[in-house]
Order: structure tokens, then sequence, then C-alpha cells
């Protein structure tokens, strides 16, 4: 494992992966508090290994939560209407192969450049960034 690629995963271009210092609930807790805190909103939180495991089927601990904030994520999708498919943002929590905890998030250049947003509008996107790095340099 190395420290941008979890184990058992491929690099994807786009995504940015980053340790946690904590479990998958305990990150959860923080980003939680993290984005509430920040003045944005959790839309949803998909148990995704949960409904595996209703489904009969194993999938390691993995969730994703979707969280952003209306009033700077609507100019983003009025701009560039094709955006609305990868927001609101996702930060997909989830345990590797040797049970280290990631999360996982597609970068805003990435976001900004795939959907041609104009640089005026992009700020917004980086706040999975922030919120990930203060997950991460948490203990």
């Amino acid at each position: 494992m190395t420290a941008t690629t979890p184990q058992g995963a491929i690099a994807v271009a786009g995504v940015v992966n980053r340790l946690s210092p904590v479990g998958v609930s305990e990150t959860l807790d923080r980003l939680t508090e993290a984005i509430s805190g920040a003045g944005a909103k959790v839309f949803a939180l998909i148990d995704q290994s949960g409904e595996a495991k209703a489904a009969g089927l194993s999938l390691r601990d993995t969730k994703l939560l979707i969280f952003g904030n209306p009033a700077a994520g609507t100019p983003i999708m009025q701009a560039a209407p094709l955006s609305a498919l990868d927001l609101p943002l996702k930060i997909l929590v989830w345990a590797d192969g040797e049970g280290a905890v990631w999360m996982s998030y597609i970068s805003s250049q990435w976001l900004a450049a795939r959907h041609g947003i104009p640089p005026e509008l992009t700020k917004p996107l980086s706040a999975v960034e922030m919120l990930v790095s203060r997950v991460a340099a948490s203990s």
C-alpha cells in the first residue's frame, strides 16, 4: 500500500485517495461535523457494505457520503448543466484489503476540467479537499 493508492485499488484519473487516521465510523463522524461546520449540508449517507450484506453479499466497510451547499452548487449547474452528474460532492469512506481506512473523492481540478466550469465558479468544488485534509490531519 502506498500513501496514494489503497491496497486492492488501481489509480484512477481524477480520483484522490487520502488515508484516515481513524476507522470508518469515526471518519464519517468527523467528516459530517466538518461539513456542518463549513455551512454545507449532508444530503445522504449510503451504506454500500450494509446494502451488500442485505443482498447476501460481502463488501468491505464502504460508505458514500453525499454533501453540498445549494447556494454554491446551483450556479455551477446553471453554467455547466451536466455537472449535476457529479454534484453534489461525494466522499467515499472505505477500508482497503489491509484494513486501512481511506477517503476517496474526485479532485476539484478534474471536475472543473471535465465540465468546463468557469474559473470564477470553481472555489466551492475545493471544499472536498479542505474537509478531507482536516480529517486526515486529525488524530
